[in-house]
C-alpha cells in the first residue's frame, strides 16, 4: 500500500487486479472535538452537516461521484447487498432514515465504490473477474462468514486489509476466542486476539491467497486514525472504500 495526499487528507491506496482500494484516515476534514477532523460517520454526535461536507473533501480527493458510492447501516452482522446501480436516493449524499441494514457491499458496475465505516474493524476490499466488495470485517462478523459471501459474489482472488485494532490492543472474552477456535492455533496470546490474522486464514480458506495487509492498529495510532476502543463512543469513522478501474 502507498500513502496519498492531497491538500491535509491523507489516505492509504492499494491496487487490487482491476480495482483501487482507499482507506482514510481522520486527517484533513473540518470536524472539531473527539470527531476531529475527517469523520464521515453520521451515527456520531458529531454536526451532520459537517460530516457531509468531510464526505465532499473526500470524494473530490478520492475522484469518486457522490452518488456512486454504496453504504448501509452497519450492524456487526454478515449480510452482503449486490448493486447493479447507484442507490436512490443516494445515503451517502444525503442521510435517510431507512438506509439497508447490511455490513458488506459489492458490484460490477464500473464506477460505482463500495464503503463501509470504521473505528477499529477491519475494512476488507476484495477484487475478482465478478467485481469488487468491501466488507465491514468485526469479529461478529467475521465469526458468521461475511468474508465468505464476499469471496463468492466477486469471484475474489486479491484481497486488501486497511488499518484496524491490532493484536497489541484486542483484549477479547472466552466467547469471542471460541468463535475463531476453528481456524487453528496462534490467533491468540492469552486473551488479545489478531483478528487481522483471522482475516487472512478466512480469506485463505475461501481461496484468496494475494492479501495485503496495512499493519496499522487503529488504538496505537489515534493521532492518525480513529479508535472506538482508545476514544470510546465519541469518536468518529473513517472509511474503506474500493472501485473497479481500467
Amino acid at each position: 500500500m502507498e500513502w496519498r495526499e492531497s491538500g491535509e487528507l491523507r489516505w492509504l491506496e492499494a491496487e487490487l487486479p482491476g480495482a483501487l482500494a482507499s482507506f482514510s484516515t481522520r486527517l484533513g476534514g473540518l470536524s472539531s472535538g473527539s470527531y476531529e477532523s475527517l469523520n464521515i460517520g453520521v451515527l456520531t454526535d458529531d454536526d451532520t452537516e459537517t460530516v457531509l461536507s468531510n464526505r465532499r473533501l473526500l470524494d473530490e480527493a478520492l475522484g469518486i461521484e457522490p452518488g456512486a458510492v454504496l453504504i448501509g447501516r452497519q450492524v456487526h452482522g454478515a449480510e452482503l447487498l449486490v448493486h447493479d446501480g447507484p442507490q436512490e436516493p443516494a445515503p451517502w449524499v444525503a442521510p435517510t432514515p431507512d438506509p439497508p441494514e447490511v455490513d458488506a457491499h459489492a458490484t460490477a458496475v464500473p464506477g460505482l465504490a463500495p464503503l463501509v465505516f470504521v473505528a477499529d474493524c477491519l475494512p476488507i476490499a476484495l477484487s475478482g473477474p465478478g467485481g469488487v466488495a468491501m466488507l465491514h470485517g468485526g469479529w461478529r462478523g467475521l465469526a458468521a462468514g461475511i468474508v465468505g459471501r464476499g469471496v463468492e459474489a466477486t469471484g475474489a482472488t486479491a484481497a486488501a486489509i486497511g488499518p484496524g485494532i491490532g493484536s497489541c490492543c484486542f483484549e477479547v472474552g472466552e466467547e469471542v476466542l471460541a468463535a475463531f477456535a476453528p481456524l487453528g492455533p496462534g490467533l491468540a496470546e492469552g486473551r488479545m486476539l489478531d483478528l487481522k490474522e483471522a482475516a487472512r486464514r478466512l480469506l485463505e480458506r475461501a481461496g484468496v491467497t494475494a492479501v495485503e495487509d496495512a499493519g496499522i492498529c487503529t488504538r496505537c495510532n489515534q493521532d492518525l486514525l480513529f479508535s472506538h476502543r482508545g476514544g470510546g463512543p465519541m469518536t468518529g469513522r473513517q472509511a474503506g472504500i474500493v472501485r473497479m478501474v481500467g
